[in-house]
């Protein structure tokens, strides 16, 4: 079934009303919709609809609203994803990933070792992470496109760390605590329908510099391991994210 994601105020009583262009052309041209056609649709909110194309023109489509439920497949857990800036693209890969394991926003950050030489094309790039989250989002049927931020310096988010019941940094010279534990601990299992908000640190290759993860726990940031081994910065942020929903969503 396909998925489309229109704001709240094209939504009515009974009927939905698309005007993207992009998504006009996908359902005629790419899908070949027609009317009598049912899709899925998300209000990028709250709420997700079955409904029922009946007029599909160049400019816009009109539907009926057949079923409205409340988002079933988005985590109850809100991770934001602060990612040290990686080189060659594999940031795209990142944002793909976490997006279908349920992350909520993601935050490109320049770090001490983050090993850039195009800096000032980053405005271009972060459209192009938008595109990216959004089409994972319709391939794993989730009812929210996880927002992508600009990127930014870690300095300018530090402060930040208030704004979260818990923040981790994974760091390899970690091995006293684990995230397991961290996650385990009372009032975070037992926590039920309440809102969860974690924040997790990933560094860029090579890792953090000591000033940062001293920065990050200062902050009330918690430093833990993730294993034995050491991973990859496209690893660590999915395989943190995998732990947590794991751990706080199963």
């Amino acid at each position: 079934m396909s998925r489309f994601f229109v704001p709240p105020e094209n939504i009515g009583v009974r009927t939905i009303e698309i005007t993207d262009s992009g998504d006009l052309h996908h359902m005629r041209k790419v899908l070949r919709l027609r009317p009598g056609d049912e899709v899925d649709v998300s209000d990028t909110d709250q709420w997700e609809y079955r409904a029922r194309i009946e007029i599909l023109e160049e400019d816009s489509a009109m539907l009926t609203i057949l079923d409205r439920q409340a988002f079933a497949a988005e985590p109850k857990t809100k991770v934001t994803l602060y990612q040290g800036i990686p080189k060659q693209g594999k940031l795209d890969r990142i944002i793909q990933k976490c997006t279908e394991l349920g992350v909520r926003e993601i935050v490109p950050v320049f770090m001490d070792r983050t090993v850039v030489a195009d800096r000032g094309h980053m405005t271009r790039k972060a459209e192009r992470w938008r595109r990216i989250a959004a089409e994972a989002v319709k391939q794993c049927r989730r009812g929210i496109i996880p927002a992508v931020r600009d990127a930014v310096e870690l300095t300018d988010v530090i402060n930040e760390s208030g704004e979260y019941n818990l923040v981790l940094i994974p760091y390899e010279n970690e091995q006293a605590v684990s995230i397991k534990e961290v996650l385990r601990e009372d009032g975070w299992r037992h926590r039920g329908k309440k809102e969860r908000r974690i924040a997790v640190f990933i560094g860029p290759e090579g890792g953090f510099s000591e000033a940062e993860v001293q920065a990050v726990t200062e902050a009330g940031g918690r430093s833990v391991t993730l294993g034995r081994t050491i991973l990859r910065t496209e690893t660590a942020g999915p395989a943190a994210l995998a732990m947590i929903m794991y751990e706080l969503e199963l």
